[in-house]
């Protein structure tokens, strides 16, 4: 790393460097996340380390800081007028002066033609350490101007959420970088679809970043990415590039993604026609020499035993009528305290049961972590008569086994 004092003695060296950002409606460049940079002999070096350094003196960092975003704002001033304008700012040397100075910078390049709903002010959440409180209030009268705020890093380091939604960000900046192996963890991705139904929720856009392989790009589509940024579709640079530079690339690779997952889809409905066909016929043939209760959902799983680990019967506001039958060891025991267990709080419980009753078909659910086994399941929920309904829970060893259900 540079010493902070070569970097402030040769401060006529420091220069921005912009890092592309697509966007998904039209594969094409919709702004760029201005990056701090020095020549230092010879070679470009990133300034990152340096704004980064808690022991380096706030006004050494505001004074490059105000170069790089100066020379930054006249280059965009030569741009389209529709470019986007990513700015990085620490929520806490903001708050110093509650954003006032960073303001009248922007302010001054607005009488120079750069509207200010163009800037997109960037900061990190988790390290702000300030009051939320004053930091949302400012951040409320900076959008009267038009600016939007992106809250950058999610994904990274420990992010509150509760912190995110009273904040009200535009977009949100899902870091990418724990995703270096093409199959991630399951907590993983737990905690990115949490962040996207938040996103959803608040009308918030996702910009995933630090894109590095192909695989992660379709995952960042898949998951609800409206822009996209990394090393993958470009490195940051002095310059800016053809806007349409990556449409046909992009426009081939997310066709694949779409083939592929309209594939896995119809797979999964496959699957879900046919296990039904099978959970429908079993049903129909006990119905003629078993009532709809315990000893029936006994020989329900003798019949399904190969493909699912717990049965029981509920009716439509989420009460259990039966016990639970759940295999353990390849064994089979029945659960009579489940008996009168309410699962209507559970997220999509009630949601289902009216789509039952108004298919009269079953239906798979997605892939879910099961609370007392802790693996990844599915449920099928099968509609019976008389306000009944049978949730036959499927193990993940018996989806590894299918093709298409994981």
């Amino acid at each position: 790393m540079l010493d902070p004092l070569d970097i402030l003695t040769n401060i006529d060296d420091v220069i921005p460097y912009y890092q592309a950002i697509f966007n998904a409606e039209e594969q094409r460049v919709v702004g760029y996340e201005v990056l701090g940079r020095i020549l230092a002999d010879a070679e470009i070096e990133s300034l990152g380390p340096f704004f980064l350094d808690s022991g380096i003196p706030e006004e050494y960092k505001l004074e490059v800081d105000d170069r790089v975003i100066r020379q930054a704002l006249e280059r965009f001033k030569e741009a389209d007028r529709d470019l986007l304008i990513f700015i990085n700012q620490d929520a806490n040397v903001l708050m110093l002066d509650h954003g006032e100075s960073f303001l009248e910078l922007l302010k001054e390049y607005e009488e120079q033609g750069i509207e200010l709903n163009r800037i997109v002010l960037e900061i990190t959440e988790h390290n702000f350490e300030g009051d939320i409180e004053q930091l949302y209030h400012m951040l409320a009268y900076y959008r009267t101007y038009g600016i939007k705020i992106a809250v950058d890093n999610i994904g990274k380091e420990s992010s509150n959420l509760d912190r995110i939604a009273l904040l009200s960000p535009d977009l949100l900046k899902i870091d990418l970088q724990a995703l270096k192996v093409s199959q991630p963890s399951p907590s993983y991705e737990h905690v990115l679809y949490s962040i996207s139904l938040l996103a959803r929720k608040i009308g918030a856009a996702l910009l995933y970043e630090d894109i590095e392989a192909d695989f992660q790009l379709q995952y960042a589509w898949r998951n609800g990415g409206r822009f996209f940024q990394g090393y993958y579709l470009q490195a940051p640079s002095g310059h800016f590039i053809d806007r349409s530079l990556l449409k046909e690339r992009l426009k081939t690779e997310f066709q694949q993604f779409i083939t592929r997952e309209k594939k896995k889809l119809e797979t999964v409905y496959e699957h879900s026609e046919n296990f039904y066909k099978r959970v429908n016929q079993a049903v129909s043939e006990l119905k003629k020499t078993h009532q709809a209760d315990d000893e029936f959902i006994k020989k329900l799983a003798e019949n399904l035993t190969d493909c699912c680990f717990r049965i029981y019967m509920c009716d439509e506001e989420g009460y259990q009528l039966t016990g639970n039958v759940f295999k353990q060891s390849g064994e089979w025991f029945y659960q009579p305290e489940y008996m009168e267990k309410n699962w209507s709080w559970r997220p999509y419980f009630l949601e289902n049961i009216m789509k039952m009753r108004n298919s009269r078909k079953g239906f798979f659910s997605d892939l879910y972590s099961d609370i007392e086994t802790g693996e990844m399941i599915r449920i099928f929920s099968y509609p019976m008569d008389d306000n009944m309904y049978l949730f036959i829970d499927l193990p993940y060893s018996y989806l590894y086994e299918q093709d298409g259900l994981l």
